[in-house]
């Protein structure tokens, strides 16, 4: 198998990452706006205007969810990953009118249709095909707006990257649709092998039919420009003319926004800010056009390309929301995602993955990453600290710190304010960090320091209400030539919802401190100790449960309901893996209860179930539902029991405490966090409490 990494494959990648979330961000504003309106409202689009409109810069968004979400079907599945099994990914993790996608109707967005296809029991690719939902469904533009991904694991190979693409547009799309797909995932492949644009267009056109409409749309693009490679505008009215929205049916179809992304990159040549500027001032789906034009320039002109215009990174500050099933995922940044695809990359070639510095959740190994963190703006912070990372470490300067002044920086580890139901798309998300788990950072001295700096992690917390409130842990001095550790397991109550995760330094007595520090990684670790019971921290408690279920109550009793079929609540991520899980219930009516522990998506889990016929059952959930073991398990409807869980590597056992148990050995899942499932009846708790093995 050839080993087809290129050198600097890890930061390609990231900037590949960076320039989708700087496209998406950029069109996101005024996605669909005429022209005119454009031209009249904003001008060139040439920077940020969500301010203008008054919306908010970080929001969930489908081309940035569906885009990694799906993408995780290669990790699940592995490299061969089929069309069917993308589909079945699907269900793994898009919660029904909720998230990924845009939830317009059968029969008006493609996505819901096919979902729909995909929930009925129709396989994919037939779950997107023309025979079944008709030419006019199947050719909008979803096929490519999630697509660069897999161009992105498929480094210098547009072969394999078009292939991969057709399989993944293939489970919604259908004809002119796929063909999209597969250009835009080949050009984004083979920009890691060359930056000119014709290049790139002739590697697309590869993979298109020599007689089919998108081949079309290439040679009088290409042949526009040509002819008139000064005036954009002339050459988007004849675009428009042969190729506009009028001529297309449907919603928002995949042939004019494509050619959009054309007229982006032969008039940018390369350059970021004016193949931003071409693409979303062009209008149609300008999100959608300058994601896919970002991540082909990101990754072509790798982060280099992306500091000759404006400041593109300084407000995004890596910072990403990716609502899927799997809570935990949901709060990430552009380089933990960008290492993470970069490993598929490295696996799908046969090649051992790469964990920077001891696999930290916050490595900061590519110059300018700041993975979410920001300076408190506070009136007592604001201006005390300033980030910045010259090469591989998060460099915090302080200047002026005195009394009353404050210097701190921290990263979201839960929705932040103005994200908590913005974008259009709910954000269902569990927390990153919870109480229990501990911190471990690693700082050292910045080159020019002539003294020891004062540093201390930190968290910020809500309990009984809403409102964030810090806690901040052991003083650590940073002395020039050392590389200090500090580990700090933050003493917060069960209950306690971590919203943010960071580090400060320690304001004097008196006078003033100047100076600077760098931290080079952090790191979550352990087993959490929470518990989840009625009323606790107001929504923010509610809404760290991601929920899949026809009704959740959280007035006393708190409980789940589902009326067809199996409905599920959960969170934790996928970095939780031993540990013991009890849940005080009672079963009011149901046909099975089920608590579910290493939950990875909606159809990936593993469970102790109960049923109505009294079976105690250890089931395993890897799209379809297999019962490893079973006993007797009888129960009193609407009597308490408590159900308790415990995973121990390979081992899974669970019972009714003072009652029957069972034991079965997996090796499916060595990790993923809890949840409570409820399949045609009524689930009621009154607490949820998980800790690791061998306390309590």
């Amino acid at each position: 198998m050839p080993t087809r990494i290129p050198a600097d494959y890890d930061a390609r990648v990231y900037a590949g990452v960076l320039g989708k979330v700087i496209g998406v961000y950029l069109g996101r504003p005024f996605e669909q706006w005429p022209y005119e309106e454009i031209a009249r409202k904003l001008g060139e689009i040439r920077y940020y205007v969500h301010e203008k409109v008054g919306a908010h810069l970080i929001v969930s968004d489908d081309d940035l969810s569906g885009t990694f979400g799906f993408l995780r079907a290669r990790e699940d599945y592995g490299p061969a990953v089929t069309a069917e099994q993308i589909g079945r990914h699907w269900l793994n993790q898009i919660i029904e009118r909720q998230t990924i996608l845009w939830w317009g109707g059968i029969g008006m967005s493609t996505e819901h249709t096919a979902f729909l296809r995909l929930k009925s029991g129709v396989p994919a690719p037939r779950s997107g095909s023309i025979e079944l939902n008709g030419a006019t469904v199947a050719e909008q533009i979803g096929s490519q707006i999630f697509i660069d991904g897999w161009g992105l694991v498929n480094p210098g190979n547009p072969e394999r990257a078009a292939e991969e693409a057709r399989r993944a547009a293939s489970v919604s799309h259908d004809g002119v649709a796929i063909d999209g797909a597969a250009a835009v995932a080949a050009m984004v492949a083979r920009a890691f092998e060359t930056d000119r644009i014709d290049d790139l267009l002739d590697t697309a056109q590869r993979f298109i039919p020599a007689d089919g409409l998108l081949r079309r749309v290439y040679d009088d693009l290409r042949s526009w420009h040509a002819g008139n490679p000064g005036d954009w505008r002339a050459t988007r009215v004849k675009l428009v003319e042969r190729y506009g929205y009028e001529r297309y049916g449907g919603g928002c179809h995949m042939v004019p926004n494509h050619a959009v992304i054309l007229l982006g990159l032969l008039y940018g040549q390369g350059d970021f800010a004016e193949s931003m500027m071409v693409t979303n001032t062009a209008a149609y789906d300008t999100d959608c056009n300058a994601g896919n034009v970002g991540c082909i320039l990101g990754v072509a002109g790798g982060l280099a390309g992306l500091e000759t215009g404006p400041d593109w990174r300084g407000p995004v500050a890596d910072r990403m929301i990716l609502p899927t099933a799997e809570g935990g995922r949901c709060v990430t940044d552009c380089l933990r995602e960008a290492t993470w695809v970069a490993n598929l990359g490295r696996i799908g070639v046969g090649l051992a993955p790469v964990e920077p510095k001891g696999g930290a959740r916050f490595h900061f190994s590519q110059p300018g990453s700041v993975q979410g963190f920001r300076a408190d703006d506070s009136a007592a912070g604001r201006d005390v600290m300033t980030l910045g990372n010259p090469g591989d470490a998060l460099c915090l300067t302080v200047r002026a710190l005195a009394p009353g002044r404050l210097a701190r920086a921290s990263a979201p580890t839960w929705l932040e304010e103005e994200q908590r139901g913005g974008g259009g798309y709910a954000s269902p998300t569990s927390p990153t960090f919870y109480p229990g788990q501990s911190l471990r950072a690693t700082f050292r001295a910045v080159p020019d320091a002539t003294g020891p700096m004062p540093v201390a992690l930190t968290v910020g917390f809500a309990l009984d209400s809403d409102e964030l409130q810090w806690l901040t842990g052991p003083t650590v001095e940073v002395t020039v030539g050392q590389s200090v550790l500090a580990e700090w397991t933050p003493p917060l109550d069960p209950r306690a919802v971590v919203l943010r995760v960071g580090v400060t330094v320690p304001t004097p007595t008196q006078g003033r401190s100047d100076g600077s520090v760098a931290m080079e990684a952090l790191s979550f670790a352990g087993s959490p100790t929470i518990t989840f019971d009625r009323q606790v921290a107001g929504r923010i408690w509610q809404d760290q449960w991601v929920d899949a279920t026809d009704t959740r109550n959280w007035n006393y009793p708190n409980c789940i309901t589902q009326g067809e079929g199996s409905g599920l609540i959960s969170t934790g991520g996928r970095d939780w893996t031993d540990y013991v899980v009890e849940v005080d219930a009672s079963v009011a009516l149901a046909q099975a209860v089920t608590v579910l522990v290493r939950v990875q998506g909606l159809r990936r889990w593993m469970g102790l179930r109960l049923t109505a016929d009294g079976q105690l059952q250890l089931v395993r959930c890897l799209h379809d539902e297999t019962v490893l073991t079973t006993t007797e398990g009888r129960f009193q409807l609407n009597q308490p029991i408590t159900l308790r869980v415990e995973v121990d590597g390979e081992v899974i056992r669970g019972g009714i405490v003072g009652g029957p148990t069972v034991t079965a050995n997996q090796t499916d899942f060595t990790g993923g966090g809890i949840g409570l499932g409820v399949t045609e009846g009524r689930l009621d708790f009154s607490a949820v409490r998980v800790r690791p093995l061998g306390v309590g």
